[in-house]
């Protein structure tokens, strides 16, 4: 499997995850939200939030328009740190995210 099927797979697992976990929404932060020129958008929004609305469908679009994907990538320790004391039962989604980190930082060669 291609590094792009096995980042979209990776892509959808995340998804799923944060479904079992409850962390996934119905409907999107205020407009306003998205403006934040912050890292994961930490002035206005969760960090679940941010990989909902802006870390996943940016990563979609990405793969969707053939596009290169990042290189250097890392947000496992941003989440492990953000849902620590939120979201006990988080592991799942945390070993997800070190595998998206992983697979990112991997360049195809």
């Amino acid at each position: 499997m291609n590094r792009e099927n096995q980042v979209r797979q990776s892509l959808q697992a995340i998804e799923r995850a944060m479904q079992d976990l409850a962390l996934w929404q119905a409907a999107p932060p205020e407009p306003e939200a998205f403006f934040s020129t912050e890292p994961f958008c930490v002035d206005s929004m969760r960090a679940e939030e941010w990989l909902q609305w802006v870390l996943l469908p940016r990563m979609m679009a990405l793969l969707d328009a053939g596009a290169a994907l990042p290189t250097r990538f890392m947000i496992a320790p941003y989440f492990e740190e953000a849902l620590k004391d939120t979201q006990p039962n988080c592991m799942p989604l945390l070993v997800l995210l070190q595998h998206l980190d992983s697979l990112l930082n991997n360049p195809p060669g």
